[in-house]
């Protein structure tokens, strides 16, 4: 429910602040009254009203002086100001529209005008208001989402440090991915993010694996597979709660999975697997053959061509597959 709008009632005449109580009894604002200038920039400064109805000619500080200095405090220069006066002449209302009034009121008020113009300016207050809070939130959401994308970068590299290995692996396959993706027809932006973050984050789960395991130059034993193998289900126990990763988590839990049911951790089969997890498996493997390791230099592009192709409808998507192919050969 939003809070009743407060309307800052300014004028030395008791008569005139009854008279303007008695008019707007018949809307739902609430109602505060200054007798004095100063004692009007005291009440605006400590309630922020949402209109001001200021008498132009009142002893000491007029309403020139009220409107300036309302306009001069940044707290106070968006609240809209109406200027009552018994001045019916062009001069008094240039004047006022040059301190910053928004309107003018004569004093043989006509009460549904008056009715009509406090409720319009009150609403379009409030709907500026609105506005600049969709702004507000906008902004501090991409600056979320930014400080979100650091922290995602910065796992990565902390990845890559570990892992000198496979150095740089994680983004060369996070662009591939990407492209990839729209050759399969994937372009919606929040999708294209999605698969951008769970290719970056694909094998955090590794930071759980002890070095002594990650990185061996060996083959590993049985039970030192048996702990390898668990760095997708730690990906899925720190990240699961994570909603802003809910669709992004897909890669990085279930990219050893394969087409045929034998992958792990689950043993999905087909199209149970998530198909940013699909896609990325092909890119993965395809980088990965592309690529020097310490046990074997990287196989000519051909011949991880047909890799890929032999593995497909037991490793791999098969229509994927032909995708990947395509794009392959158009390149």
């Amino acid at each position: 429910m939003e809070p009743q709008p407060t309307v800052l009632i300014v004028d030395d005449e008791p008569i005139i602040r009854l008279t303007l109580e008695s008019l707007l009894a018949s809307i739902d604002v609430r109602l505060i009254f200054a007798e004095d200038g100063e004692k009007g920039l005291e009440l605006a400064e400590a309630n922020r009203p949402d209109l001001v109805l200021l008498d132009l000619m009142m002893p000491g500080m007029d309403g020139y002086e009220v409107c300036r200095r309302i306009r001069e405090n940044p707290g106070l220069t968006e609240i809209p100001v109406i200027m009552i006066t018994a001045l019916d002449d062009r001069d008094s209302c240039l004047k006022g529209l040059l301190e910053g009034a928004d309107d003018f009121l004569t004093k043989s008020f006509d009460g549904l005008a008056l009715i009509a113009r406090v409720q319009t300016i009150i609403r379009l207050n409030r709907y500026r208001h609105l506005v600049e809070q969709r702004k507000t939130l906008e902004r501090l959401h991409k600056e979320l989402l930014i400080s979100y994308h650091d922290t995602l970068e910065g796992w990565a590299d902390a990845l890559d440090l570990r892992d000198k290995e496979t150095e740089g692996h994680m983004r060369r396959v996070m662009e591939k991915s990407i492209a990839f993706a729209k050759a399969a027809g994937v372009t919606g932006e929040k999708e294209l993010e999605d698969l951008r973050m769970g290719a970056l984050l694909y094998d955090v789960g590794k930071l759980g694996v002890p070095d002594a395991i990650l990185l061996k130059p060996g083959k590993l034993t049985d039970e030192e597979w048996v702990i390898m193998r668990r760095h997708p289900e730690y990906a899925y126990k720190w990240l699961s709660h994570i909603a802003f990763l809910n669709e992004a988590l897909k890669v990085p839990y279930c990219h050893h999975e394969k087409w045929d049911g034998t992958g792990y951790p689950r043993g999905l089969k087909g199209l149970e697997i998530p198909l940013y997890a699909r896609l990325f498996i092909i890119v993965d493997v395809w980088n990965a053959l592309r690529s020097d390791r310490p046990y074997r230099k990287a196989l000519p592009e051909e011949d991880g061509l047909a890799y890929i192709q032999g593995e497909s409808g037991r490793y791999f998507d098969p229509e994927l597959v032909q995708v990947f192919l395509e794009m392959y050969k158009g390149a």
